[in-house]
């Protein structure tokens, strides 16, 4: 299982100035980057009420539906490395179940869920906020996840960016692998969670996943 922000493509910097936008559409100041950074991995309108307090978030999310399509129109967000798309492909090869879970909601990810998007014949599921009730870091989204499936937790990996998977995935039982690529986090930043595994760039997961396979009894 994989998460999207961050992991499997770079996007904060990109959301920083994405929402900065929108703020700026509806007459609002600009969030501090160090905000944006203080409340990545949270749900877009639950940050929001930290980036931006007092804001309207149904005023919000009208216009940020408009400035999300023409960013991802215009390749500034949600591009997915061709390393990263080999990634998954060496996994899919290697018998293994490619899945997408994040706290994003269904719009945010419809473009990413149309059939003729490069993840439609490499990913085999996706969990997030209009089909889960749960978000992370609240392990019942893993719960769901796996009574939908089958699947035990000991069978799967769940490979994120933030502190909240690790607590998330640990919690449910899943193993998890830590990807330090967009720098926004370090190694120390999970501390005490348990992370079984980092790396250092996405691509990375391939041999994280084996490794880690090799490990079970």
């Amino acid at each position: 299982m994989v998460d999207v922000d961050d992991t499997l493509c770079l996007t904060e910097a990109a959301c920083f100035e994405l929402e900065n936008e929108v703020l700026s559409r509806i007459g609002r100041a600009p969030m501090p980057r160090a905000v944006h950074l203080a409340t990545w991995g949270q749900p877009l309108l639950e940050a929001m009420r930290q980036r931006s307090p007092g804001v309207d978030l149904d005023q919000f999310a009208a216009a940020y539906a408009g400035v999300l399509r023409r960013y991802v129109a215009a390749g500034r967000l949600d591009v997915i490395p061709a390393e990263n798309l080999r990634a998954l492909d060496r996994l899919v090869a290697a018998g293994r179940t490619v899945m997408l879970l994040t706290s994003r909601t269904e719009s945010e990810m419809a473009h990413l869920l149309a059939p003729d998007h490069v993840l439609a014949e490499r990913v085999s599921a996706v969990f997030h906020a209009g089909n889960t009730r749960y978000r992370k870091p609240d392990p019942r989204a893993f719960d769901e996840l796996l009574a939908r499936t089958g699947l035990a937790p000991h069978e799967c990996v769940y490979v994120g960016d933030s502190p909240g998977d690790a607590e998330a995935a640990g919690k449910a039982g899943l193993s998890f692998v830590g990807c330090l690529q967009s720098g926004v986090r370090r190694r120390e930043d999970f501390e005490p969670r348990h992370v079984d595994l980092f790396i250092e760039a996405f691509p990375e997961v391939v041999n994280a996943v084996a490794r880690l396979a090799a490990r079970r009894p």
